[in-house]
Parts: C-alpha cells; structure tokens; sequence
C-alpha cells in the first residue's frame, strides 16, 4: 500500500536527500531527461539542455512529482521541510 503523499511539487533540496546527491544534480537530471521524476519549465515552455541553464534567460522553475520520487525512491513526501 502506497503511502499518503503531498499533493504539489517536491522541492529539489529533499530530492537530492532522498538520492543522496547534490541539488544541482537533481537539476541537470530533470532538464537532461535522465532523471525522469519531473521536468524543468521556464516561461511555460520546457528546458531541455544544460546550455539553458543560464540565469540570464530568467528563472527556472522545476517541478518534481511525489509519486515518482517515491517509486524511484521510497522516499514519501509529505510536505514538510
């Protein structure tokens, strides 16, 4: 039985806890395809290559899906920091 998750976007600090890794990591995965638990969108549109990474094009926002960072993980959010 699944466990009760948070309903909303899990953010990349407890992402990259729950891997073990560092958060800028967990980023590259998300815009690189290779970490498939969410995606990464600026303006509305997505962000597919690290060359998009720059700051100067605006913000980057990513979003990360509990339940996929719970198969892939076992970690269950529950919304707490």
């Amino acid at each position: 039985m699944e466990p009760e998750l948070a309903i909303g976007s899990v953010p990349v600090s407890i992402a990259a806890k729950a891997y073990g890794k560092d958060p800028c990591w967990v980023r590259a995965g998300l815009i690189c395809g290779w970490l498939p638990i969410g995606n990464a969108t600026r303006n509305g549109k997505l962000v597919t290559t690290i060359e998009e990474m720059d700051s100067r094009l605006g913000r980057i926002n990513y979003y990360i899906s509990p339940k996929l960072l719970y198969e892939q993980t076992g970690y269950a959010w529950q919304g707490e920091r």
